[in-house]
């Protein structure tokens, strides 16, 4: 018997005692995977992870194992998750890139919950996004649609979360748009504005992921916070709450995207795409839908406008620190 087999004959033994299922946990030291694996261990779960970046010190000690997110390797994939009662996945990325892609993304999930299958998975609690759809001109929302219909045909049960912006720590848009405002004498607005989000806070999505993890039947969550802002409104909203209330300048979305690629060249990282812009002004962040989270980023704005955008937060940097 191999390390891996072993590890997992003893989670399995672990899961006939109460309330220490073995939970999975993709990306568990990035952002809204380690909130959700910090609340499973709070709730005395057991908890792994599969990740692609090992960090010099694990955040969680020896609390969290860390496998390999091999896609490559679905076997040892599987021998990864044996044992494992509940998968919660955040693995995606957010945009086409020559290290990543949306394409590989969507196969590497599916292989994901193939291996999940295999192992005996009994449940997957998948994070997706707000209005998916197979037929959308935009790869995001089009993958992320597939994989929601790939995984309710899988035969696994499923909980399916689909938030909108999150905020909290150490989220990449809130944070960089409050970034800007610190810069800037002006903050530029693609066209009128007027499209709409609904931010929810990365702890109410983990207690949202926690919860579904707990349930037996097949659902889907609408996970949006209690604020809708237009973006217009959401821009001054932050500059409020930091201090630094701008000048709103409405541009094109061609020169938005430009103004844009000029700052990401300068801080080496990918600001927004043209993906994003497309998203947003399409309305795709905003769905007619109570709310299902409860913190309010005006309020938590109030309470951490001294740290909000002081350091800009670099996607492209994130994913190298890690590798």
């Amino acid at each position: 018997m191999n390390f891996l087999d072993a590890h997992s004959t003893n989670y399995r033994n672990n899961r006939l005692m109460p309330n220490k299922s073995l939970h999975a946990v993709t990306g568990a030291f990035g952002y809204s995977g380690r909130h959700i694996a910090a609340r499973l261990l709070a709730e005395g779960r057991h908890v792994v992870t599969l990740t692609n970046s090992m960090p010099q010190a694990n955040p969680f000690g020896d609390r969290v194992q860390a496998h390999p997110l091999s896609f490559g390797e679905p076997e040892q994939l599987a021998r990864s998750l044996a044992g494992v009662e509940v998968l919660y996945n955040t693995y995606w990325v957010r945009f086409n890139h020559r290290w990543f892609s949306h394409a590989e993304a969507v196969n590497n999930t599916l292989v994901l919950f193939e291996a999940a299958k295999r192992a005996g998975v009994r449940r997957v609690v998948h994070i997706s996004i707000t209005n998916p759809r197979e037929d959308s001109p935009l790869e995001y929302f089009a993958g992320k649609a597939r994989l929601e219909r790939l995984l309710q045909q899988s035969g696994l049960e499923y909980s399916i979360l689909r938030p909108t912006v999150l905020f909290g720590g150490e989220d990449i848009l809130i944070n960089n748009m409050a970034w800007a405002l610190r810069q800037f004498p002006f903050f530029a607005v693609f066209g009128g504005g007027e499209y709409r989000l609904q931010p929810i806070h990365v702890e109410d999505l983990a207690q949202l992921a926690v919860g579904a993890g707990q349930r037996v039947d097949n659902h889907i969550v609408q996970a949006i916070g209690p604020e809708t802002f237009s973006y217009e409104e959401l821009v001054g909203a932050v500059g409020a709450a930091i201090g630094k209330r701008r000048r709103i300048l409405h541009v094109s979305p061609g020169l938005g995207y430009a103004a844009g690629r000029i700052i990401g060249w300068f801080m080496g990282d990918i600001f927004i795409t043209r993906e994003e812009i497309k998203g947003l002004m399409d309305g795709l962040l905003y769905v007619d839908a109570p709310p299902a989270g409860s913190t309010r980023l005006t309020e938590w704005m109030r309470l951490n406008a001294g740290t909000l955008g002081m350091t800009y937060a670099s996607e492209l940097g994130r994913r190298r620190g890690r590798a």
